[in-house]
Formats: structure tokens, C-alpha cells, sequence
């Protein structure tokens, strides 16, 4: 689907699948699996993943929506609000970041919530720049009652689990954002070979071929570096996949975003006059590509973000390996 350019259809139909069902697979316990996951992997019901609000973004361990256990200990009850959460306003399910005890990072717990229909929950579609059909939503809930089978794992975990979860899914969205940036430098491509000014095609212009050379070049390396990726999360066990390339994919994701960014303004550019229209032959660029840059940069943890977790990753990761070196006291050996 992302062969397209765009990402709206793709986050409609996968998002679900993708980022709020794995939770569930990997640390819900088994009356909870055999609860809900027949309807949502048969497509009977939807569902999404609702972490970012209106206050928190990136910054997860700030997370205010609350889940307080009631008297009885058999439910808790949700306040708060969820916001662009993609898919939302057809989702019967969440799976949620709350916030079950204290501030910060020991505080949050993943609940599989109840959406459509279901008491105190009300929700509006939010209208965004790109991603167009993915149903990016807004979300409030007023003292909602859910059922305390419905923790995912265990209280306290939360962020634990929402980390390992965020690893493929920032990869899930540099594959999606590099092949972007194809059809969109393809595009321009084959324009250029077709599109005559000055007595020849633009291709045949010294100016359009360097253009195209920088945008490739970006392109060619993200492609290579995503292709590196996949084989090493194939090859390397899960445990040691997630120290080793935490930090790595949220640095790929980012990059991913800027190589859109180019071969997307560099397809805009070639296009002309056609690259500023709204249909016809720069359809591809422009609306189509270039307005999806911003959900490339910014969802799934914003750009300058992903890049400072990558090297404070990077540290921690060389400074334990470093120690493991150090000759330990009193001892001439290694």
C-alpha cells in the first residue's frame, strides 16, 4: 500500500494489527487473549493505541490519564484524554497507557480500554495535514469503568512494555517512509524524462540531474541501512535486539523523515508548476507526498527526540560494554 505514496490507507487498515495487538500477544496473560484477540485478528473489531496526549507526546513517562482502582478492587475507573490517535474513532478497544500509581516511569500500566459505545468514552475525528483516511482521533474519558481483567501484564510496567513495543514500530515506519520516498524521487523521475523545456527534457539539464543525485544518494543509504536492520533483528535474539538497536531504529526512523523530506521537495521542485497543483500530473508531489512529511516526522516520536535517545542510548550501551573491560581490583588479569 505505501507503494502509493501515501500513508492514510496503510494506518487505517494496519495500526491496529501492528502496534495495539503485540501488547496484548506479548504480555497478556491468557483469559485476556482468549478474550479479545479471535475478534480482532478475524477483523470483527478494531482496535488502536492510545499513549499520546494532549500535554505529553514524546516526553511518555508524563502521562497524566488515570486508572484508580475502585473500593471493591474489580474495576478502575479512567479519566483523562488521548489525542491523534490514529484509528480511534472506529476502534472498539485501546490499548492504553494510564497512569495506575506515582509520577514518572514506575507509575504507568497498559489497560485494554473500551471505546465505541461504551459509557464516559466520547470521540471526535481530528482533521491533520496528511494521513487523511487513518482516522486520527480525538479521545475523552469520564469516569470509564473497565473490568481489572483487563490490565495488560503487570501494574507498573507500562513503560517497560510501550518501549519494547516502540521498536518495531518505529521501523514499521522508516520501511513505510523510505518506500515514500521512492515513489516519490520515481516520480520525479520519470517527469523529468518526459517534460521538455529550453529544446530538450529537464533530464537532459545538467541542474536537474545534480537534484536528482543528492535526493538518490540520501535514498539509496536509507535503503541500505533498513535492509541492514531487518536482517539483524532476523539474526539477533529478542533480548539482545532490543539493547543492541533500541536506540539504532529511533535514529532510523528519524532519518527516514528527512530523506522524505528531500526527495519529496525535490520531487515538488521538478514537477514545477505541476508540482503546486492539486491534480494531474503532480498529484504524486503535491498534495499527495510533500503534506505527509510532517506524520513522518513527528508521530511515533518526534525527530529531535529520536535522535538524542539514539546517542543516550549509544552511551549507555558503550559505557556497560566499557566496564565489562575494566580489570577488576586486585587482579593483574582481565
Amino acid at each position: 500500500m505505501f507503494r502509493s505514496g501515501l500513508t492514510g490507507p496503510p494506518a487505517s487498515l494496519t495500526t491496529g494489527f501492528s502496534y495495539a495487538i503485540p501488547p496484548i500477544l506479548q504480555f497478556g496473560n491468557q483469559q485476556l487473549q482468549e478474550r479479545f484477540l479471535p475478534d480482532l485478528l478475524l477483523g470483527k473489531k478494531r482496535i488502536c493505541i492510545a499513549i499520546t496526549e494532549p500535554t505529553t507526546g514524546s516526553d511518555v513517562a508524563g502521562i497524566q490519564t488515570t486508572a484508580t482502582k475502585t473500593p471493591d478492587g474489580k474495576h478502575y475507573i479512567v479519566n483523562g484524554t488521548k489525542k491523534w490517535i490514529t484509528n480511534g474513532i472506529w476502534s472498539s478497544y485501546a490499548t492504553m497507557a494510564v497512569r495506575t500509581s506515582g509520577p514518572g516511569p514506575t507509575g504507568l500500566s497498559l489497560l485494554l480500554v473500551p471505546l465505541l459505545h461504551y459509557p464516559g468514552v466520547s470521540m471526535r475525528k481530528i482533521k491533520v495535514a496528511g494521513h487523511l483516511t487513518s482516522g486520527t482521533t480525538f479521545i475523552e474519558l469520564d469516569e470509564v469503568k473497565v473490568p481489572i481483567e483487563n490490565l495488560i501484564g503487570e501494574e507498573g510496567q507500562g513503560m517497560k512494555y510501550i518501549m519494547i513495543n516502540f521498536n518495531h514500530e518505529r521501523l514499521t515506519v522508516a520501511i513505510g517512509v523510505t518506500r515514500q520516498a521512492r515513489v516519490a524521487l520515481s516520480a520525479a523521475f520519470e517527469y523529468c524524462l518526459q517534460r521538455e523545456a529550453f529544446g530538450q527534457t529537464l533530464m537532459e539539464q545538467p541542474v536537474v540531474r545534480h537534484r536528482l543525485a543528492k535526493a538518490g544518494a540520501l535514498l539509496e543509504s536509507q535503503g541500505a541501512w533498513i535492509e541492514q536492520f531487518v536482517y539483524q533483528m532476523t539474526k539477533l535474539g529478542k533480548v539482545e535486539a532490543d539493547v543492541e538497536l533500541g536506540g539504532l531504529t529511533a535514529l532510523a526512523k528519524a532519518q527516514a523523515g528527512i530523506v522524505l523530506d528531500e526527495c519529496a521537495r525535490c520531487a515538488v521542485l521538478l514537477f514545477g508548476g505541476n508540482g503546486f497543483t492539486t491534480t494531474g500530473r503532480g498529484e504524486i508531489a503535491e498534495p499527495g507526498i510533500y503534506r505527509e512529511v510532517p506524520g513522518a516526522r513527528i508521530p511515533g516520536g518526534s525527530e529531535d527526540v529520536m535522535q538524542d535517545l539514539a546517542v543516550r542510548q549509544l552511551v549507555k550501551n558503550y559505557r556497560s560494554k566499557t566496564k565489562m573491560l575494566e580489570r577488576p581490583k586486585g587482579s593483574s588479569k582481565l
